[in-house]
């Protein structure tokens, strides 16, 4: 059974920084891209950043290009979101998830996802 765990989230002034961690059990890690998405409270799920099988390349979206940076660590099953200068619009539950392509903005191409964990900016 594959399993995405999330963890690192929680309640923080603008400016601040948090990392985000998923651990991966129930599959080849390596065999997948991790992708991060974010449901703000409201609005639809939106990508926020992916990271290749051997995390050679990652892509973000615009709204946190040069503040987040993704990662992953293979021999851990284990990928990361750092998200730094946190403002009030990155609030939002995040999610991991793991793709079989070789990295996909499109979350229809994710074939498992956890649970999600909170991110609370405030002013």
């Amino acid at each position: 059974q594959v399993q995405l765990v999330e963890s690192g989230g929680g309640l923080v002034q603008a400016g601040d920084s948090l990392r985000l961690s998923c651990a991966a059990s129930g599959l080849t890690f390596e065999n997948y891209a991790m992708g991060w998405f974010r449901r703000a409270p409201g609005k639809e799920r939106e990508f926020v950043a992916t990271i290749t099988r051997t995390g050679g390349t990652t892509v973000f979206a615009d709204s946190v290009k040069g503040r987040f940076t993704a990662s992953r660590d293979n021999r851990r099953n284990a990928a990361f979101l750092q998200m730094n200068s946190l403002k009030p619009e990155d609030t939002a539950v995040y999610y991991c998830a793991a793709s079989p392509a070789f990295w996909s903005m499109n979350s229809n191409q994710y074939d498992y996802w956890g649970q999600g964990t909170q991110v609370t900016v405030s002013s």
